[in-house]
């Protein structure tokens, strides 16, 4: 017995854990340079003669460690093509459009510097062609090779980037990678550590263009470990069920709803079935949600966050009131299940739509991929969980009744906090 509530504390810890974490990581953070954008995207294409690379990235990714020492006038030295001023009691930096006037080499220089393509050991040398900046907004398409081609060539108006702060700026850059003989594999990565608060939630996209076709990659973070491309099949489309996994392994709505779903089963059946409907409605929406078959009013997508936590606050009641409800009402459960999966499917398709448009290359694939990761990600919470709950029940059903109430009330507080939170902002919207 005390084997079992051992093994049972373990799994618990690992719930309190990560109730925990959710709940602290919810506060503001500030930074000098504010990260209103933390996608990064790479079309790859191949050449007979190497590889050209267009790429888009935030421009503070670029300069946002560049920043000088202090001066008399207690402002730190500017970064690279960026002056500084002071808003109140607030630093800001802000596009320096007189220096951009001057050529962007220099800039185009620091995303080289910043991004390595290796065949194995050996870097390829950059060569810089083109380079652009875009206010954020109003940067042109670049989801395909094509758009992508289109918004490196447009012509350039220094101008139209005064008085932009440098976190509503993009980059877009150009650049060759000669090579001896065509690269069939190779990896890729960035060097580039900015400091920037939500820089590890970086959505990286990686269109990898060959002529047998296009193969899509996704990778979170800084990519300062190295990306391998096309050196296995199928690489692209793991990239997808990856994030997928940690889609609902590192995102609190999901991963509290589906341990509520855990402590309100009162049996593997029922524990299946309600998750059986929470699937299949949120593949209904995240498909539906992606092609843009939704709202796209500015409220829709923070009424969609607020309805997302109710639905955790109403999963966690029925937790606490698992021993009150009878068979008949479990249909009437899995039905209100699958309605709430329709609620989460949207919530995936928005984080799914920031880093992959509708006319990207491979879309079903990359879309399968997802929604099969959230699948995955969803099984590895319920396997954790629901066998710690079982052994604990097992060795001891009063800790076990305590620990429930104790876990369904926590995940009460923390969504009814992020309900009022959410309304508000919803509120505001309409106010």
């Amino acid at each position: 017995m005390r084997i079992a509530q051992s093994k049972t504390l373990g799994g618990l810890c690992f719930l309190l854990a990560v109730l925990a974490a959710l709940w602290a990581g919810q506060g503001p953070a500030d930074a000098h340079f504010l990260l209103n954008l933390n996608v990064r995207v790479l079309h790859v294409a191949h050449t007979p003669d190497g590889l050209r690379v267009y790429l888009r990235l935030p421009m503070p990714y670029l300069v946002a460690d560049k920043l000088g020492p202090t001066g008399q006038d207690g402002l730190p030295a500017p970064a690279p093509f960026t002056h500084n001023r002071m808003e109140g009691e607030r630093l800001v930096h802000i596009v320096d459009v007189e220096q951009l006037r001057g050529g962007l080499d220099g800039l185009g220089a620091l995303v080289a510097q910043g991004h390595e393509i290796a065949l194995g050991a050996s870097p390829l040398e950059p060569v810089i062609e083109e380079v652009r900046l875009h206010k954020l907004g109003s940067e042109p398409d670049f989801a395909s090779l094509e758009s992508a081609r289109g918004a490196i060539s447009a012509p350039f108006d220094p101008e139209a980037l005064r008085d932009t702060y440098v976190g509503d700026t993009v980059v877009d850059a150009q650049i060759f990678y000669p090579s001896p003989s065509p690269v069939r594999a190779y990896s890729l990565s960035s060097s580039l550590d900015p400091g920037l608060d939500g820089q590890e939630n970086t959505a990286n996209l990686i269109l990898d263009h060959r002529a047998e076709g296009t193969e899509v990659y996704r990778v979170r973070g800084l990519m300062n470990e190295p990306v391998s491309i096309g050196a296995a099949p199928l690489s692209g489309f793991g990239t997808f069920l990856v994030e997928g996994v940690r889609h609902i392994l590192e995102g609190p709505d999901h991963l509290l709803f589906v341990i509520c779903l855990i402590l309100g089963a009162s049996g593997l059946w029922p524990l299946v079935s309600r998750a059986t409907g929470f699937t299949v409605g949120h593949s209904i929406t995240l498909i539906a949600g992606f092609w843009g078959l939704v709202p796209k009013a500015a409220w829709f997508i923070p009424l969609v966050e607020t309805g997302i936590a109710l639905s955790i606050v109403y999963a966690a009641v029925l937790a606490l009131r698992r021993g009150q409800l009878d068979k008949r009402s479990e249909w009437s459960i899995v039905a209100i299940t699958s309605a709430l999966g329709l609620l989460h499917g949207l919530g995936f398709s928005f984080m799914l739509r920031e880093i992959l448009r509708v006319d990207a290359p491979n879309i079903w694939e990359s879309l399968l991929a997802f929604n099969l990761g959230v699948e995955v990600g969803q099984v590895i919470v319920i396997l954790i969980g629901w066998p710690a709950l079982w052994l604990l029940h097992r060795a001891s059903p009063r800790a076990w009744k305590v620990s429930t109430f104790a876990l369904a009330s926590l995940c009460i507080a923390v969504a009814s906090f992020w309900t009022l939170e959410r309304s508000a902002l919803l509120f505001q919207m309409f106010s």
